[in-house]
């Protein structure tokens, strides 16, 4: 599905399972479970192991908010294929992700988003175009998807989780999250704590922050991944620099760079700032990215983008916006993101307070901290109000 990233269906597994979809109905609005319903979509493989053997059905959630579960599975389905041995292996798009009620907010009205400086630093121009870049996508998302909207936030897709445990026959959920997945693990545990079975949460996102707090933790963690990158590249005597602190600083003096003057890539496109710092954060996730990730820092530093332009292609990340149908853009997980976030928090940061918090984000990440910091501008505008700061969360 072009919502789901495109592609074309997974294979059977290496013993011959073939790959199971189901579209499970749910109730638009929990709050009136007899009203409208949606479909989320789902996917599963089949526990390898004899009857006695199985426990159940594991559920994996990989993360965004906004990725689609049931795209990402399949490709990772041999990571877990020992856990295969004892459970059945599912995953899903949560609602208003990938082919359960998919939010759309991109259309020919929209500014391009490529054109837009997402870390701001000429003053008004700059950060006046990022404004009403926020405003203008908040508009496009009620225009086109304003009935899912107030419905996408995690507390309902916890919900949605319970409603998919009964339904695959398991008393308990077991559960693993990953990175936002956490989260709604968390939200799924203080919901329905008597229906929590094995549950593994891994990178965990601390469901009590503020969307402020939240980005400003994300800036300290990329800061550090990529101190190890740089400690890791520096032994490996990569042209970059002596040291950790050295390359850091190259990668700082990069990106400024690059915002002045981007470089062009293959396709005709610009390597700037915003894209360089998306493909090392996308990098940044595996060790195995690390050597592919020296390769393009140290040919972008020669005024070469193509081998990170073919990186981030990889990675999956190919630009920031898009319209629905476009083949290089196909994926709605940049428009959940945004929907679910908004959705999540009552948070409606200004320019002022970026701006006041900017010291702090640049002394958590110089690198990663300036984008991160108007990321809070994210929901100025978003025609749904939030309930509250955060999700409902002991």
């Amino acid at each position: 599905s072009p919502a789901q990233g495109g592609g074309k269906a997974p294979a059977a597994l290496p013993d011959g399972t073939r790959w199971q979809c189901a579209t499970l109905r749910t109730p638009l609005d929990w709050k009136n479970p007899s009203g409208d319903a949606i479909g989320l979509a789902l996917v599963r493989a089949r526990s390898s192991g004899t009857p006695d053997d199985r426990i159940g059905s594991l559920l994996f959630n990989f993360g965004g908010p906004g990725g689609s579960g049931v795209a990402t599975l399949p490709g990772l389905a041999a990571d877990y294929e020992k856990l295969r041995t004892r459970y059945d292996l599912v995953s899903f798009d949560p609602r208003g992700v990938g082919n359960s009620a998919p939010v759309r907010c991109h259309d020919a009205g929209l500014p391009d988003e490529d054109d837009i400086d997402h870390t701001p630093d000429d003053g008004t121009a700059e950060t006046d175009a990022l404004v009403r870049f926020n405003r203008a996508t908040a508009a496009a998302c009620e225009k086109n998807s304003g009935d899912v909207l107030p419905h996408v936030g995690t507390t309902q897709a916890a919900q949605d989780l319970d409603l998919l445990r009964h339904v695959l026959g398991d008393a308990r959920l077991h559960y693993f999250g990953i990175s936002y997945g956490t989260e709604l693990g968390g939200v799924y545990a203080h919901l329905f704590p008597d229906h929590v079975g094995r549950a593994v949460l891994d990178g965990v996102v601390d469901p009590t922050h503020d969307t402020m707090q939240e980005a400003l933790a994300q800036a300290r963690g990329f800061q550090l991944a990529f101190e190890h990158f740089a400690t890791w590249c520096a032994r490996q005597g990569c042209a970059l620099g002596d040291d950790a602190e050295d390359i850091v600083k190259l990668a700082v003096a990069l990106e400024a760079a690059l915002d002045d003057t981007p470089l062009p890539t293959p396709d005709g496109g610009a390597l700037d700032g915003d894209a360089l710092i998306d493909a090392i954060s996308g990098a940044l996730y595996r060790q195995d990215y690390w050597p592919a990730l020296r390769v393009g820092l140290e040919a972008a530093a020669d005024d070469n983008a193509d081998v990170l332009h073919d990186l981030a292609e990889a990675l999956g990340q190919r630009g920031r916006g898009g319209a629905p149908d476009d083949d290089d853009h196909p994926s709605n997980e940049d428009d959940a993101f945004r929907a679910i976030t908004c959705d999540d928090s009552s948070n409606r940061y200004t320019v002022a307070d970026v701006r006041s918090r900017l010291p702090d984000f640049l002394e958590a990440s110089p690198l990663f901290g300036p984008g991160l910091a108007w990321s809070a501008l994210t929901c100025d505008g978003w025609p749904v109000p939030g309930t509250a700061p955060h999700p409902e969360v002991s």
